[in-house]
C-alpha cells in the first residue's frame, strides 16, 4: 500500500538482523532489539550487583556498548550471546573497580519499582523447584538462595535463567570450559535445592 511506505514490520526478524540493520542506521531496529532483551539482561545484571540504581546505570552501560560497537558488530554468535558478553565484561569492570561497595536494599527502593525485580527466573534453568515458586515469599527465598551463591556460579545460573542460554553460550560469555560451565551448574543447582528445602 502507498501509504505505508516505509513502515516496515520487524518483530519476527532474527537479532542478528536486527543489528545489522541497526548498523546500517535503522533506529527501529535498535529499539526492537531493546525490547526484546532489556529486560532479561536487567534482571540478570540486578541479580548480579543486587543493587537496582546500579543496575539501571550498568544496564545502561551496556546499550551504549551496543550503539557503539555496532559498526563493526559480525554476528559470529547468537546475538544474545554477543549482548550477554556485554554485560558480563561490564559487570567485571564494576566489580573491579567499585570493590563491592553496596547499599542495603537499593538506598530504599522500592521492589516492585521496576518488573521483575521481586518476580521468579524468566527461563527455563532446568531448576524444578523454580516452577513451584509463588508466593513472594518463596520468590524473595530464591532470589536470597541465589545471592548465597559464589559469584561464578551465581552468573553462569542466571546467564541460563534469565538470558535462556545453553551451556556453550555460557561458556563462550564467561570464557569458560564448558566443562567448566557445567560444573557451576550443576553446584548451583545443588545449592539452590539445600537452601530452597522447606519449599520442595
Amino acid at each position: 500500500m502507498p501509504g505505508m511506505a516505509g513502515v516496515i514490520d520487524l518483530s519476527n526478524e532474527a537479532d542478528e538482523s536486527l543489528m545489522l540493520r541497526y548498523a546500517g542506521g535503522d533506529i527501529n531496529a535498535f529499539d526492537t532489539l531493546y525490547a526484546r532483551h532489556e529486560m532479561g539482561v536487567w534482571r540478570f545484571v540486578v541479580r548480579s550487583v543486587r543493587n537496582q540504581t546500579v543496575a539501571d546505570d550498568l544496564l545502561q552501560d551496556v546499550w551504549f556498548a551496543v550503539a557503539r560497537q555496532a559498526p563493526n558488530y559480525a554476528p559470529t554468535a547468537r546475538f544474545k550471546t554477543w549482548l550477554f558478553t556485554l554485560a558480563h565484561n561490564r559487570l567485571v569492570d564494576y566489580f573491579r573497580t567499585a570493590k563491592h561497595h553496596e547499599s542495603l536494599e537499593a538506598d530504599g527502593e522500592p521492589e516492585s519499582e521496576r518488573p521483575g525485580i521481586g518476580q521468579t527466573l524468566a527461563a527455563n534453568s532446568g531448576f524444578g523447584p523454580l516452577k513451584r515458586l509463588e508466593s513472594k515469599e518463596q520468590a524473595q527465598a530464591l532470589l536470597d538462595a541465589i545471592e548465597q551463591l559464589p559469584q561464578v556460579q551465581r552468573e553462569a545460573f542466571l546467564l541460563q535463567a534469565e538470558g535462556g542460554m545453553a551451556v556453550e553460550d555460557i561458556s563462550r560469555v564467561t570464557g569458560a570450559s564448558f566443562e567448566t560451565t557445567k560444573s557451576r551448574l550443576r553446584y548451583a543447582r545443588n545449592r539452590l535445592r539445600e537452601l530452597l528445602q522447606e519449599f520442595a
